[in-house]
Order: structure tokens, then C-alpha cells, then sequence
């Protein structure tokens, strides 16, 4: 069962890039939460998903500290969950669902953040334990969250 979470359903053996593909997967599933059921289930999820990724991680990584296997990726579900919630945010506060490019966005600059590692991001993965594998995704995920609004702004600003 851990290695199913931590795979996110076996998405993290897909090769090559499987972070990229787990993200793509968490893309997809959070849309769809987000379009199917609503902003506060997606909030929800994202909770639970960080929660159950904290949890299965440590359990996964409790012998093998310093290790970050690539197969493991429900901490880039629970970082695209995160980016996604600005977005989804920004589209319930207007009583709708996520359209492009919002998901779309998020999902290119988590992807940014967590290959390029900046600044906390960065930190948080030279931690070299369970937490770090999860909070450098967090990180990125906030990051892209945060840069979605504001390349959302920037294009209503300027070009609307």
C-alpha cells in the first residue's frame, strides 16, 4: 500500500521524467477534483494528499536516510496540488471552474521550480531526509502557485 501512495498509483514508474509524469498525472487529477467537485474539495485533497506524503515517505525512507528515490512522487502530487490551488482560487472567487492556462501554467512553472530547485526550494532538498523530499515540492509549489497569479495579472493588465 505505501508503495502504491508513494508511486501515486504506479504513475512514478513511468520513464523517463517521472516526477514530470506524476505531475502531469496530479495535474489531471486535481483538475479534475477541482472542476467534478469544487475549490474546498481540492483543498481537501491537498491536505490529505501532504498529510498521507509526510506519513508514506517517512515510512518508505525510515532505513535509507538521505535517499530520494525517483519513483516516489506523491510529493509532486501534493506540490501540483498546491500550485493548483491559486489558480482555482482565482476562478471560484469569480463562481467557476479552472480553465486554461491557469492548471496549464501552474503545471509549467511547478515543473520549473522543482527541476531548477531555487532558493528554498534548493534548501529543502539538501535536507537529504523524508521531510526535505516533501517540502522541496511544497516549496515549488507555492512558488508556482504565487507566479500563476501573477502571470494571471500581468495578462489582464497588459493584453485584456
Amino acid at each position: 500500500m505505501i508503495r502504491l501512495i508513494n508511486t501515486f498509483f504506479y504513475t512514478g514508474l513511468l520513464r523517463p521524467a517521472p516526477g514530470t509524469w506524476g505531475s502531469l498525472a496530479a495535474l489531471a487529477v486535481g483538475w479534475g477534483i477541482e472542476r467534478y467537485l469544487g475549490f474546498w474539495p481540492l483543498v481537501v485533497a491537498t491536505l490529505l494528499v501532504t498529510a498521507l506524503g509526510f506519513w508514506t515517505i517517512g515510512v518508505e525512507l525510515k532505513d535509507r536516510p538521505g535517499d530520494d528515490p525517483s519513483e516516489i512522487v506523491i510529493d509532486e502530487v501534493a506540490g501540483m496540488w498546491l500550485a493548483l490551488l491559486f489558480p482555482a482560487a482565482g476562478f471560484w472567487m469569480r463562481d467557476m471552474s479552472m480553465v486554461w492556462p491557469g492548471p496549464v501554467g501552474a503545471f509549467l512553472l511547478f515543473r520549473l521550480f522543482d527541476i531548477t530547485k531555487p532558493w528554498l526550494v534548493g534548501r529543502a532538498d539538501r535536507r537529504h531526509d523524508a521531510r526535505g523530499v516533501m517540502l522541496d515540492d511544497l516549496w515549488a509549489g507555492l512558488f508556482a502557485g504565487v507566479c500563476t497569479l501573477i502571470a494571471a495579472a500581468l495578462y489582464h493588465i497588459v493584453l485584456v
